[in-house]
């Protein structure tokens, strides 16, 4: 047995004209153990990158000394610790980040890839839907054009978010204008392809529902978080009023949380993150409770090269995947290069990667290189979770 020695969070920036957008900023967490083994986890920035990096180092506290190869029970114990824990999005993030990077250590001791730890693959090769790809898009020509590009590289499935500025309420204007994009996308792709549609957890009921109404023509494959996350009654008279199926989940920060959603009926794609659901222990359970209910998955996949690598080691073992996210091929360079460029995507999959541990090689020679020191994210009209550019009338 080997004890954790050392866990250091990393904050990677890209500046772009002296400031930093949470798109250019990865939080890693690297642990070391008592005899030199290294592994990486991620954790997610959005606004929070000196919360997060500042808890990663509490919670840290938790688990040094503590054995590397007992991941499930060191998160336990910090859920002893931690009494916010389950509602606290730093500390689970932290935790999730240390998870991976267990996880990551006990794959490379053992010699194998982590999804053969978990009982081994279902499938060798992810089916993923494309995302990132619309930024700027504001006109329904820039969409369709967008979309068609997208179809050219081999994926089946895409998704984007067609509302603009509107927040909460939305008018027979807005309504029109998402609409009108919605339509040039599907008549871009044609009907084979399935078309996903991100609300982004920000209209109240009743204007999801209107939503619904005037979209459900184009055979939308989901509708990601139509109402705001903590809503459940809203979530509640949205799912009576649609046969529309729910995506949701990337805010869930635990099995419990889960389980609610799940077990109520809430949801018909459940989309854990890996990087605050508590990593890899965690999210393995989420797979299995959501299989029981005839619920599919399809990871929340949109931070770093690191969570993508972890997610596809946990779609490999997915019975019921439905697709996985995926930004890679909208990622900047350097993302990619932290792992040597090994998870391309090829006709819509990717092959799930099969070295020990995370499955890929880390380039720690590149992650030096883009180390910032962590920073707040400047806050403008366009919020940080809207693919840039699109946050505007075109009309």
């Amino acid at each position: 047995m080997t004890k954790i020695s050392q866990i250091e969070p990393i904050v990677l920036a890209q500046t772009e004209k002296g400031s930093a957008t949470w798109a250019s900023v990865m939080i890693l967490v690297r642990v070391v153990t008592s005899n030199g083994m290294v592994g990486f986890g991620e954790a997610v920035p959005t606004l929070r990158v000196i919360n997060v990096y500042n808890t990663i180092k509490q919670v840290s506290k938790g688990y040094l000394g503590k054995e590397a190869e007992e991941p499930e029970k060191n998160y336990h114990e910090w859920y002893r610790q931690d009494f916010y824990l389950p509602r606290s999005f730093e500390s689970a993030t932290a935790t999730s980040a240390i998870d991976q990077a267990l996880w990551d250590i006990l794959g490379k001791e053992l010699g194998a890839p982590i999804y053969k730890l978990l009982g081994g693959e279902v499938r060798d090769k992810i089916p993923v839907y494309a995302n990132g790809w619309y930024q700027d898009a504001v006109s329904p020509e820039d969409f369709a054009e967008k979309a068609k590009n997208v179809i050219r590289m081999g994926y089946k499935a895409l998704k984007f978010d067609p509302f603009g500025p509107y927040f909460n309420s939305i008018d027979e204007k807005g309504l029109q204008e998402a609409e009108e994009r919605v339509k040039a996308v599907r008549e871009a792709v044609g009907e084979n392809v399935d078309i996903l549609i991100e609300h982004h957890g920000r209209f109240n009921a009743n204007a999801s529902i209107l939503i619904a109404k005037r979209l459900e023509n184009y055979n939308p494959g989901f509708m990601e978080e139509p109402v705001h996350h903590e809503d459940i009654e809203g979530l509640r008279k949205y799912k009576s009023a649609t046969v529309l199926k729910v995506a949701l989940g990337e805010r869930l920060i635990g099995v419990k949380e889960a389980a609610n959603y799940i077990g109520d009926g809430l949801v018909d794609i459940v989309q854990p993150d890996v990087c605050n659901i508590g990593g890899i222990s965690v999210g393995r359970k989420v797979i299995h409770l959501s299989e029981a209910f005839d619920v599919e998955i399809a990871f929340h996949n949109a931070f770093g090269s690191i969570q993508n690598a972890y997610s596809l080691q946990l779609a490999a073992i997915a019975p019921n995947l439905y697709f996985l996210e995926n930004f890679y091929d909208w990622f900047p360079r350097w993302k990619r290069d932290i792992v040597y460029d090994e998870t391309k995507v090829e006709g819509g999959y990717v092959n799930v990667p099969n070295k020990p541990g995370i499955g890929v090689s880390v380039n720690e020679k590149a992650i030096e290189n883009m180390k910032a020191e962590p920073k707040e994210i400047e806050v403008s009209e366009e919020p940080v979770w809207v693919v840039k550019g699109t946050w505007k009338r075109y009309s």
